[in-house]
């Protein structure tokens, strides 16, 4: 799915009154925390994932895994935050054209 600059901006503005609803520890991307992410996916649509890492490739890395696992849209990156979104089959948030 690939998404439209507008269509970014709006889940940006979104995005970004939102916690953080999972927190990588230093145990790192394991098959529970995938799981939890692609729980928080289905329910919420659009969610922040922190990762506490201050190696940049490994904190890369994993975001690449987190998006390719769950099959997520990366709509942003600030610093240890990444913000997915994956629409669900009852839509929630309603993007604009």
């Amino acid at each position: 799915m690939n998404l439209s600059n507008k269509q970014k901006q709006h889940l940006k503005g979104l995005a970004h009154s939102l916690k953080p609803v999972v927190q990588l520890g230093s145990n790192g991307l394991t098959e529970g925390v995938l799981a939890e992410i692609d729980n928080a996916l289905a329910h919420h649509e659009l969610i922040k994932v922190k990762v506490a890492t201050s190696d940049r490739e490994m904190k890369k890395l994993i975001f690449e895994a987190i998006i390719r696992e769950t099959q997520a849209v990366q709509v942003q990156t600030i610093g240890h935050i990444l913000v997915v979104y994956k629409p669900s089959e009852e839509a929630k948030i309603s993007l604009p054209r």
